[in-house]
């Protein structure tokens, strides 16, 4: 069964057609009567992705995808419905963890490992009839080749920029929007955050004394952790720590980029991260200013003209093709996340421990952004 973290691909010619083809909240009859014999089905090369829309690892892997511009099933698994948890996609990822992606008879359910798995497989001259689409064309490079400075440069600001904390920022900002300016995060997000947490507090209580048996051990301990992480993430003085820490590494960041423009000083070519043509890298750059920006951080760190070529850069990158289609306006990143799961919860019968009071404040928090969007706009 595929796991997360495997060091290669999963094969998963035997996986129940329900976990490849079952659209996210569908009900049990409907996967069985699916039939794993349809060839559309099991088509050699199809892409399909299970996501979220703001999950920040997903939104990076949709963006590579978009770059290359492959053709592919995009399966939105919604978090805050835990359809991460659900028989179907467990079946996927036994880590409850988006994205993962199939690509025939593979499952890959690691970030980093769909990254490499893109570029190695996508990239140069690719003709296929096997997509549902047909691709023949050059799928662009993401990664430059081994043993050049642009490769080097490419897995040194891969590295760097993989390793911050990026659920950290968004916990700690959401928790404590003291720390932020104009953030895209509605302002009752906190109480109902600091209200669920609460809840689940007790709840992991109740669990540990009642022994649940349908709740394993590796769950509990996993549930557990989870709290333990968002606890940490919500002591002031660790975020002021961390989002110091960031402001180093955008320094850092600020330098390289005035570094290429001395590089290459008196070319006519478009600048990026590690040189005039666009990685990888300047993905996860692009990726990770547009999430501090959603989450209140932009002003603090280059919209106060502190740093003039990190906000260059981000202006550039929003106008790319990949960009306005996977991340969209800014300003509608939250709406675009509530909205599908206020209708999904409508259509089908809602789990006990969400009922009303979760519809009536997914569709509250949709009404609200969308009046405070408006109003920004156009007032």
């Amino acid at each position: 069964m595929a796991t997360p973290n495997n060091a290669t691909p999963t094969n998963c010619s035997w996986w129940p057609i329900s976990a490849l083809e079952n659209d996210a909240g569908k009900s049990a009859e409907v996967e069985d009567s699916q039939d794993p014999t349809d060839p559309a089905l099991r088509a050699k090369d199809r892409l399909v992705l299970y996501h979220w829309t703001q999950s920040f690892s997903s939104q990076k892997v949709r963006l590579v995808i978009a770059e290359k511009g492959l053709p592919c099933e995009e399966r939105d698994v919604s978090m805050p419905l835990t359809e991460h948890k659900e028989p179907w996609f467990m079946r996927l990822n036994l880590g409850e963890e988006v994205p993962v992606i199939i690509h025939g008879d593979n499952i890959i359910s690691d970030y980093n490992q769909i990254i490499d798995y893109m570029e190695k497989n996508f990239t140069g001259a690719v003709t296929n009839a096997n997509f549902l689409f047909c691709v023949s064309e050059n799928v662009t490079q993401l990664i430059p080749e081994a043993g050049s400075i642009l490769h080097t440069r490419v897995v040194q600001y891969r590295e760097l920029l993989d390793s911050l904390p990026m659920d950290a920022y968004t916990h700690g900002c959401i928790l404590h929007p003291e720390l932020t300016t104009d953030s895209m995060i509605p302002k009752y997000a906190t109480a109902e955050i600091r209200r669920h947490l609460a809840n689940a507090s007790t709840e992991l209580m109740k669990l540990d004394y009642e022994g649940e048996p349908q709740l394993t051990e590796p769950y509990l301990s996993k549930q557990k952790k989870l709290m333990a992480k968002i606890l940490e993430h919500d002591n002031v003085s660790y975020l002021k720590k961390i989002l110091g820490e960031l402001g180093m590494v955008l320094d850092q960041i600020e330098a390289e980029l005035e570094k290429r423009k001395l590089e290459y000083q008196g070319q006519k070519c478009e600048l990026w991260l590690c040189g005039c043509i666009f990685t990888l890298a300047d993905i996860l750059l692009g990726a990770t200013l547009h999430r501090l920006k959603f989450l209140g951080l932009s002003k603090k760190y280059w919209e106060d003209g502190s740093r003039p070529n990190l906000q260059s850069f981000f202006d550039r990158i929003q106008k790319r093709f990949a960009f306005r289609k996977v991340l969209g306006d800014i300003h509608t990143t939250l709406l675009s996340a509530v909205v599908p799961n206020a209708f999904r919860l409508v259509k089908r019968k809602p789990p006990s421990f969400f009922g009303a009071s979760f519809l009536m404040g997914s569709l509250g928090g949709m009404g609200y952004f969308a009046y405070w969007y408006l109003k920004k706009k156009y007032i």
